[in-house]
């Protein structure tokens, strides 16, 4: 039974969608607002989200950002904005499918079905690569420039981020609470501290300088 999170403010909305999809065998959590959304989100155990774009606490779009930092689940956007501008803005941000407003139960149904078969269909043995990189999802193993690099969950967990993203900036905050899934408290040393522990753990493959520091933001990875 997929477990799907509506965030929606619309309590007309989020009902109706809710007691439609839980007639078809779905779990539906329901939050009205972003933050709400966001917090059930870090939850974990959801299969697909339903993002609304102008949420009170936390917009739509910034819910995706949190959303695409940490997870690969499939995301539909609802909106009542149908431009093409908006629609490249939304999958630039990471959003599966968009469905505008008003929709049909029927359609929505038949769009989120297809976004479960795709997220199922993921092969199995996941690898990622950048640069001299090679990275195993599943066993959670790095090589660098074909060297082992015994990694800690946390600081994998990391590198995998940065992977999924090489051209992003990510603060400090952003890479806590990715990989922790708890608030960040300011001024805290923890992703400083991993990022040299990584640092220390590449130098041997020289690969080391592939993160980058971006002063008063966060970090990257420097593509050469």
């Amino acid at each position: 039974m997929p477990r799907i999170l509506i965030i929606e403010d619309d309590t007309d909305i989020n009902n109706s969608t809710a007691t439609y999809l839980e007639r078809h065998g779905c779990i539906c959590l329901q939050a009205f607002s972003g933050t709400e959304g966001r917090r059930l989100f870090r939850e974990g155990g959801v299969d697909l989200l339903l993002i609304d774009r102008m949420l009170p606490g936390l917009s739509g779009d910034e819910l995706m950002t949190e959303v695409r930092a940490a997870s690969q689940v499939p995301v539909i956007v609802l909106s009542a904005r149908d431009g093409l501008s908006d629609k490249v803005d939304l999958f630039g941000l990471g959003a599966d499918d968009y469905l505008t407003k008003p929709f049909e139960l029927e359609e929505l149904w038949a769009r989120v079905q297809v976004q479960l078969r795709h997220a199922n269909a993921a092969p199995a043995g996941e690898r990622l690569r950048f640069r001299d990189w090679e990275l195993d999802i599943d066993e959670m193993t790095l090589r660098a420039a074909g060297r082992p690099v015994a990694l800690t969950a946390h600081e994998f967990k990391i590198v995998e981020l940065l992977v999924r993203r090489p051209k992003r900036v990510f603060t400090k905050q952003q890479i806590y609470e990715a990989v922790w899934q708890e608030a960040y408290a300011v001024e805290d040393k923890t992703i400083t501290v991993h990022i040299s522990n990584i640092r220390s753990k590449l130098r041997a493959s020289a690969t080391d300088s592939y993160i980058q520091t971006v002063w008063g933001i966060g970090f990257k990875l420097s593509e050469g």
